[in-house]
């Protein structure tokens, strides 16, 4: 892996600004199941309730279901789905900061990123040890990209190529004088 930079270009945004979309809208969906127990209590059927809401019917039957055994607060939702995160949104924001300190702030001896050393950054700051494959989650999440560094010689004299393309390279580009001069192939006789 390679050197990490924000999405928007910024080197201080804030993870609300570039953070991935919710994969579901909890709360859309808890007004939907609370819209179904409105329709249950006018005497609507499950089938009729998934069709006028664009739900599938077996869902509208277990919203029947927990309307009937425990009233509107069955169908409130359980809240989030999945583990917690590991990480607040505060130490997130402290690890971002961290990098965008750059790599040699931490002690490393270039300023290349690499899953490895995040995942060590992010343990010294937080604490909370993550591996390799989960650092680039984390790095998504924050809008971060993988960048590929361009690969050039430490030593290069730009000064020096400039001047070669200028003169040494016209030297030996063939030319389209040099190519009617005539062939160089011992069985074929020069062209006039």
């Amino acid at each position: 892996m390679s050197q990490h930079t924000s999405r928007s270009g910024r080197s201080s945004t804030s993870r609300r600004d570039v953070r991935v979309p919710p994969r579901r809208d909890f709360e859309a969906l808890k007004q939907r199941r609370l819209q179904a127990a409105r329709l249950f209590v006018k005497g609507l059927l499950p089938a009729e309730v998934a069709r006028r809401l664009g739900a599938s019917c077996q869902s509208a039957v277990m919203w029947y279901r927990a309307w009937q055994e425990q009233g509107r607060d069955g169908l409130q939702g359980a809240g989030r789905a999945g583990r917690l995160p590991r990480l607040t949104d505060a130490q997130v924001q402290q690890v971002e900061q961290e990098l965008l300190k750059g790599a040699r702030a931490h002690g490393f001896a270039t300023d290349l990123w690499t899953l490895a050393r995040i995942a060590q950054v992010i343990e010294r700051v937080s604490g909370v040890h993550y591996h390799q494959g989960h650092v680039w989650r984390i790095l998504r999440s924050m809008g971060w990209s993988r960048q590929k560094p361009a690969r050039r010689a430490t030593e290069r004299d730009e000064a020096a190529i400039a001047q070669w393309v200028k003169e040494g390279w016209p030297r030996i580009k063939k030319t389209p004088v040099a190519a009617r001069l005539g062939s160089s192939s011992s069985t074929k006789a020069a062209s006039p």
